[in-house]
């Protein structure tokens, strides 16, 4: 019986809440070359479109709401006795509107600024621009969103890496498994002796290294999964 959870989710459980996931399959992120928009050199060669960017994207966040998956994870972290860490690659708040608190952004926080001239990190919620103004020191200008960039380490990651070791139990949840480090996850788990489990609506490019692969919506197969977990706790 697993006691340590180790839950990994994706762009596929916020796609049920209308999310629009990381590439479609014209490669373009929502009509935009990555290279252009998720890079710390497409941000020194163009604030102004990258702050455009985020700056819809934190407007659209705003019209979206959590979905089963989430709201079923958010039980799962209050209700389980044992260790939950929810580790999401996912930029938005909807772990945290559903109720999450073990929860872990690597990618970053969409609702967050990063000062550069001061290395601070704060709450922002609305547009931001290339002349915002940092509210701890008042830099013009120096601040972007606190999102992991394509070349940016993930943030974290020694904690994820301690919590994977010691996990009982792994899942996986609406990733493509394409991403490193992230797609690395399953064979550092399963490797420390951890169950895994994926649930997504095709196998993951991971599927190899899993015993278990549901396939199917994050809405439909997350709550069921976490029926049955609690209940296997009677």
């Amino acid at each position: 019986m697993a006691d340590s959870i180790v839950i990994l989710t994706g762009a596929g459980i916020s796609a049920d809440s209308g999310v629009a996931t990381f590439r479609g399959p014209d490669g373009l992120w929502e009509g935009h070359r990555v290279e252009d928009v998720a890079t710390p050199e497409a941000f020194a060669r163009d604030p102004v479109l990258v702050h455009a960017f985020y700056d819809a994207r934190r407007f659209r966040l705003a019209e979206v709401k959590p979905n089963a998956a989430h709201h079923a994870l958010a039980r799962l972290d209050a209700e389980w006795p044992g260790d939950v860490l929810i580790v999401t690659q996912n930029v938005d708040d909807l772990h945290e509107r559903a109720g999450a608190r073990r929860l872990l952004h690597m990618h970053g926080e969409l609702l967050k600024g990063w000062c550069l001239a001061c290395d601070g990190r704060f709450a922002w919620d609305g547009p931001m621009g290339s002349r915002a103004v940092c509210p701890s020191c008042r830099a013009v200008g120096q601040v972007r969103p606190d999102i992991v960039w394509f070349g940016e380490m993930p943030y974290d990651m020694e904690r994820i890496d301690e919590a994977l070791q010691r996990a009982d139990l792994f899942a996986s949840i609406g990733t493509s498994g394409a991403v490193y480090p992230a797609a690395g996850f399953v064979q550092t788990a399963r490797y420390c002796g951890a169950r895994t489990i994926e649930m997504n609506l095709e196998p993951s490019q991971g599927s190899i290294f899993f015993h278990e692969s549901r396939m199917g919506r994050a809405s439909e197969l997350v709550p069921a999964w976490v029926d049955q977990l609690l209940a296997s706790r009677g």
